[in-house]
């Protein structure tokens, strides 16, 4: 690139990466509101809650990247015509093509950015949060434990804590076990969720034991620490069950049977992996709609409201179309290749415009009417 070009790339790249961040801020702040329930509900550290709202991150640049790259585009793109420093560029000698190839240059960057992350980092994100999110959902310490409540879990078992402190330990523990042959209880100053072995356990410190035997005489013991095997209460069917959005390309495009019984049909599989595929275009839709917007009429000291509100019209109508068209592909498979076709010709017409408005306008004559005018001129 030239000196010149490289100023244009910078100022144009500083203004898309500032409204791609803060798209991406407002994005993370609606996902951390909606982790707030992990808190209030299961008991889940903060920590937690800030890895699956990053997780989620990925699957939003889809969304993110076009809309970041169209608005922060628009932003320099005005600026440097109404400043006159593109008219400057002209001035110089320099080509359309050799103006505009800096803001090609950045669309294509961000196009190759979305496809990585459609193709790896969204499948590895949200495969990881789906297993966070089962782990959280399955875990026996959040089902069991619930401070100042009698809480009824599986196999007879009732467990009570008067208190849980930040780093987990439990203050004044109370435990009953009726599982239809026996009954016990276990009463603890403190306890702590562990696992031993590999098997989870609760550790009871401090505490005794009761237990009526089988001719009605209740044994008691004190322990300074006992392992309570949680074992016989944590056994579950349920597995991971994976979303299209979950699956690596290659399980997308040749799917197992098991995938399609359970991740959904072959027809939605090939949408959400054309939909990776073809996302990514919609960078270039922006760009070109973009460029459109400012380049693609005259100069104006008033500024370019209305073509820039065109624009925006043009291209959100485009993306949902989009949306559209991804969601009747699962169940009509020809309509794949319109994902393609979409952003494509968006682009291509948005070009169209823009070179279009170098080509002067002819004025339309009529002969006779010229004849005439000249007889009685």
């Amino acid at each position: 690139m030239t000196l010149i070009q490289r100023y244009l790339f910078k100022q144009i790249a500083l203004p898309v990466a500032a409204a791609c961040g803060a798209l991406a801020g407002i994005g993370l702040l609606s996902q951390s509101l909606d982790q707030l329930q992990i808190i209030v509900e299961r008991g889940q550290s903060v920590l937690v809650m800030i890895k699956l709202t990053l997780l989620a991150l990925p699957q939003l640049f889809s969304v993110i990247l076009p809309i970041g790259l169209f608005v922060g585009s628009l932003i320099a793109l005005t600026r440097l015509q109404r400043e006159q420093e593109l008219t400057a560029t002209f001035a110089s000698g320099m080509t359309r093509w050799q103006v505009i190839s800096p803001a090609v240059r950045i669309a294509v960057i961000v196009t190759l950015l979305a496809l990585f992350t459609n193709l790896f980092a969204q499948p590895w994100a949200q495969r990881t949060a789906r297993q966070e999110a089962f782990a959280i959902r399955t875990d026996l310490a959040a089902l069991l434990v619930e401070e100042g409540r009698f809480v009824q879990g599986p196999g007879g078992l009732t467990v009570y804590v008067q208190q849980i402190e930040q780093n987990g330990l439990l203050k004044n523990l109370f435990v009953y076990l009726d599982n239809g042959k026996t009954v016990r209880t276990w009463d603890a100053g403190e306890a702590r969720f562990e696992r031993i072995n590999g098997a989870p356990t609760l550790t009871l410190v401090n505490g005794s034991a009761q237990e009526y035997s089988k001719d009605g005489v209740l044994n008691q013991l004190s322990f300074d620490r006992w392992p309570f095997d949680l074992t016989p209460f944590t056994e579950s069917s349920e597995k991971i069950r994976y979303k299209p959005a979950d699956l690596w390309m290659s399980q997308l495009v040749n799917p197992t049977p098991d995938l399609i019984g359970h991740s959904g049909s072959r027809g939605e599989l090939m949408a959400e992996a054309n939909n990776r595929l073809s996302s990514p275009l919609y960078a270039l839709t922006a760009m070109a709609m973009a460029l459109a917007a400012i380049m693609g009429g005259q100069f104006s000291r008033s500024g370019y409201s209305l073509r820039i509100a065109k624009a925006a019209g043009v291209f959100l109508l485009v993306r949902i179309m989009g949306y559209g068209i991804v969601a009747a592909s699962a169940w009509n498979g020809w309509l794949n290749v319109f994902q393609y076709v979409l952003p494509l010709a968006s682009a291509a017409l948005a070009l169209r415009l823009l070179f279009r408005a170098l080509k002067p306008r002819r004025r339309r004559t009529w002969p006779l009417l010229e004849r005439l005018k000249a007889r009685f001129a």
